[in-house]
């Protein structure tokens, strides 16, 4: 199969971070299919052999284990070509066509790896110039708009050149070993599902924790804040592959079909609910690793006066059968004690104790997302000794763990998140993107939120960089009577 896959913003920040190491590593791994061409499509000055040449040197910031070399770099460099293109502009648009028609792929894949803000404007473009093709396929990026109307605008403009089943919205934590292994735990296998429910489950915790600031994104950052950037896709994405119902089949539609049922599940805010169960931080300065680091206010391009916020902390529930009463919390944030994606599925205590335990044992399961890729499940058991004399009639249970690690399991060279997704996109495989009434749904969710945050002058909590957020955080999962698995 013949494909054609052009790379809007091709010389950008997302394209030498995460698609180009990706594209690389399929092509190394020889899965991604012959007959495929790459093409960069930006405004600057460059040629096939420049463009070539700056990939190359972009690769020098690759981790070293992923990094080319020479001969498989050239062997690489014959699929990259670049068009100039001010993607404004109809006549470039035709230019596009006539490169992309000279070939005749199989398939033609539209990466729109730019601002939100230029999505319509392609898309319609697109349409004009006849490349709208029922053998075209279009990849959109988050953020996907910056509130609910902003993304029905975007949909709307995407559906009237292009049909569902030909767009992929990316949220490329999808795309993690661990979350299909997170599908896979759940419906692979029958030891978890009679226990998967509010009988048996106390709270839920999902946590994705970064020690990096904002880095060079500061002026984009300053206008999305963690809301938009964490929770509204990847964390509540989490939040419905545990919460989810068995989907009739390993289909795209069942699966999201599924997911869509969670997120019209998830309880409404009230203005109480908005004032007790949803915390903002933003860092301040402190330190990382022994070495100073600034607050958020100070990073470039950050307004010195900013009410965005870099954690957010909150507590949802699913107001179905199956999760009636059980917390989910989530908690996302920046310059936080270490770099952490992980969920904890916290079980209630043995309904009658008949062996003595340490206050509050009970059993969990975690499962890690990032760095370390595994299950842990934390049982209690009894240590044995064989002295009569020392055997109490009431014995004591220690906490055990038995830990699966799928990196030396599987091997730690297993496929990337982005190199799965591309891969996916070019079979034409939706399983692992998100459909559009999902996107919807997280957003009229998290709206309250937002409008709640614009009337409220207090702004956001300050903490100290290194630490794991603002102690209101703590306090609001305390009020239930449960800790953040670090402190328990």
């Amino acid at each position: 199969m013949s494909f054609d896959l052009v790379l809007f913003g091709g010389t950008g920040d997302l394209a030498w971070r995460k698609i180009m190491p990706a594209l690389f590593q399929a092509f190394r791994h020889g899965t991604l299919p012959p007959g495929g061409r790459i093409i960069g499509v930006a405004r600057d000055d460059l040629d096939n052999d420049r463009y070539r040449a700056l990939i190359h040197k972009r690769f020098d910031d690759v981790e070293l284990a992923k990094r080319p070399s020479p001969e498989e770099f050239d062997r690489f460099a014959a699929l990259l070509h670049f068009l100039r293109m001010d993607l404004s502009r109809p006549q470039d648009y035709a230019r596009l066509a006539d490169m992309l028609h000279e070939r005749g792929a199989d398939t033609v894949i539209m990466y729109l790896a730019t601002a939100p803000a230029l999505f319509t404007t392609a898309c319609e473009q697109l349409a004009v110039a006849g490349l709208n093709t029922a053998n075209t396929r279009i990849v959109l990026e988050k953020p996907l708009g910056h509130d609910l109307a902003s993304n029905r605008a975007i949909n709307d403009s995407v559906r009237r050149v292009l049909s569902e089943k030909q767009i992929f919205r990316i949220d490329h934590y999808l795309g993690k070993p661990s979350v299909q292994n997170l599908f896979a735990l759940r419906f692979g296998n029958s030891l978890f599902e009679p226990l998967w429910r509010r009988e048996t489950i106390a709270n839920i915790q999902i946590t994705i924790a970064e020690e990096l600031g904002v880095e060079k994104r500061g002026a984009f950052y300053d206008s999305t804040g963690a809301l938009r950037d964490m929770v509204q896709n990847h964390a509540l994405q989490l939040l419905c592959a545990i919460g989810m119902e068995p989907p009739i089949n390993a289909h795209a539609d069942a699966i999201r079909d599924e997911k869509l049922k969670v997120l019209r599940s998830l309880t409404p805010w009230t203005p109480a609910t908005l004032a007790q169960h949803v915390i903002r931080g933003q860092y301040a300065a402190g330190s990382m690793a022994g070495a100073p680091v600034p607050a958020y206010r100070d990073e470039p391009g950050v307004d010195p006066g900013s009410g965005t916020e870099t954690f957010v902390a909150l507590r949802a529930e699913i107001a179905n059968w199956r999760w009636a009463g059980v917390p989910f919390y989530i908690r996302t944030g920046k310059r936080l004690a270490g770099r952490d994606a992980r969920i904890v599925v916290n079980f209630r205590p043995a309904p009658h104790a008949i062996f003595n335990a340490p206050a509050g044992a009970a059993n969990k399961l975690v499962i890690n997302l990032q760095p370390r890729d595994g299950l842990e499940l934390h049982l209690l058991a009894q240590g044995q000794d064989n002295r009569q004399s020392s055997r109490p009639s009431n014995p004591t249970l220690a906490p055990v763990q038995l830990d699966l690690d799928f990196d030396k399991r599987f091997g730690s060279e297993r496929v990337g998140a982005y190199e799965r997704l591309l891969l996916d996109v070019i079979d034409g495989r939706l399983n692992l993107f998100v459909r559009s009434d999902e996107q919807e749904e997280a957003w009229r969710w998290v709206e309250p939120i937002m409008e709640y945050w614009r009337g409220d002058p207090v702004g956001p909590r300050p903490y100290v960089a290194g630490t794991w957020g603002p102690s209101a955080s703590s306090a609001m999962i305390a009020r239930d009577g449960f800790c953040w698995s670090e402190e328990c």
